[in-house]
């Protein structure tokens, strides 16, 4: 049985660790349906430790996550049919087409040939890559296999999407366009979203914040709470202060 808690997202006591080394720390967050939700933190943070305890490519004895109610260790297929992933490196077979890769991934979630044609069509209109889909992984630029991976994120219809530095080493008006898109899925179909990132300028004055540092979150809550403001400078100072390495 699910427990029933009208959040896409909850995390409770989370706490990792490497051997001795502690990841993190008594993690505590939530997700509402349609939240757009920045984790925000410098490299080593414990962004992707966290993503994996959420994907249950980890397990921990410490803390609970649950996704849409189910409770990630105990009922983890019901849990990651609500997932949708994006990680920071690609997972798409580059000499496959883009239509190749949908397909297959629809089959991973049980979607007949004719369902995964609808939702595959859908998502890539709706990524404006539907002209490009018999084109090769490897003819697409960093812009583009990054929509493609969206709309496979997207293909079973999640009810979370956990994105992971999604935007690292593309170019401006391609990360530009990322951030639009998917900001206008949480607005436009209630869906939920955890981005993690290092970059300022990716966090809407709109967006939930949650600041990571050394496996611990320093601050949450809206941008405006944790900043003082929603300018890009104000939104920078806040995270150089909470993430300052203290003094032996």
């Amino acid at each position: 049985m699910s427990q029933s808690t009208g959040l896409s997202l909850v995390v409770k006591t989370l706490s990792y660790a490497y051997g001795n080394k502690e990841a993190l720390s008594d993690i505590n967050f939530s997700i509402a349906p349609g939240e757009c939700t920045i984790l925000l933190g410098p490299n080593g943070a414990g962004k992707s430790t966290l993503f994996s305890l959420i994907t249950h490519l980890y397990n921990s004895r410490d803390g609970e996550i649950l996704i849409n109610g189910f409770e990630v260790k105990k009922q983890s297929c019901q849990a990651l049919a609500n997932l949708g992933v994006v990680f920071q490196q690609t997972t798409l077979d580059m000499d496959l087409s883009v239509l190749q890769n949908l397909h297959y991934h629809a089959s991973l979630h049980g979607m007949t040939r004719k369902q995964a044609s609808i939702r595959i069509n859908e998502e890539l209109e709706r990524q404006g890559m539907l002209a490009r889909k018999d084109e090769k992984i490897r003819q697409l630029n960093g812009g583009h296999r990054r929509r493609v991976e969206i709309a496979r994120a997207l293909l079973h219809k999640p009810s979370l999407l956990l994105l992971d530095e999604p935007t690292v080493g593309l170019d401006v008006p391609s990360r530009k366009g990322i951030v639009e898109h998917v900001h206008s899925l949480c607005e436009n179909d209630d869906l939920s979203v955890l981005w993690a990132t290092h970059l300022i300028d990716e966090v809407y004055p709109t967006d939930k914040l949650i600041v990571l540092h050394e496996g611990e979150i320093k601050a949450q809550g809206s941008v405006s709470n944790v900043c003082g403001g929603d300018s890009t400078d104000e939104i920078s100072h806040a995270f150089k202060q909470l993430t300052q390495v203290k003094p032996l």
